[in-house]
């Protein structure tokens, strides 16, 4: 079992939510966190840009990445999301173990 931790933002706090609630009612993901407050600067066609966002983190699995990636691309309002994913090397035992059951698509849970 791989862990990870998917980042991804979202320009509007009900967009973000959408995205989270999704990825966990498919059991895409186990758990999202929302972050809001966020401050982005960057370069858009050629322009520097700066916006508030909110920002998620989702837990989920290795097998669950290309799921999880579609469906923040489907929900999406930006053009090119931000996805990026990080591995989680360590972790509580448990807790990794909860990930797991979160996304297991044959729990009836």
């Amino acid at each position: 079992m791989q862990a990870f931790l998917v980042m991804t933002t979202a320009g509007s706090a009900e967009e973000a939510s959408r995205i989270a609630g999704e990825l966990v009612g498919r059991r895409q993901a186990a758990c999202v966190n929302l972050v809001p407050g966020i401050r982005s600067v960057y370069r858009w066609q050629g322009k520097v840009c700066e916006e508030q966002e909110v920002l998620l983190l989702v837990k989920t699995l290795r097998e669950d990445l290309e799921g999880v990636q579609a469906t923040i691309r489907e929900l999406h309002s930006y053009e090119l999301p931000e996805i990026l994913c990080f591995q989680a090397d360590h972790g509580e035992p448990a807790f990794l173990r909860w990930i797991a059951a979160g996304v297991d698509k044959t729990s009836p849970e």
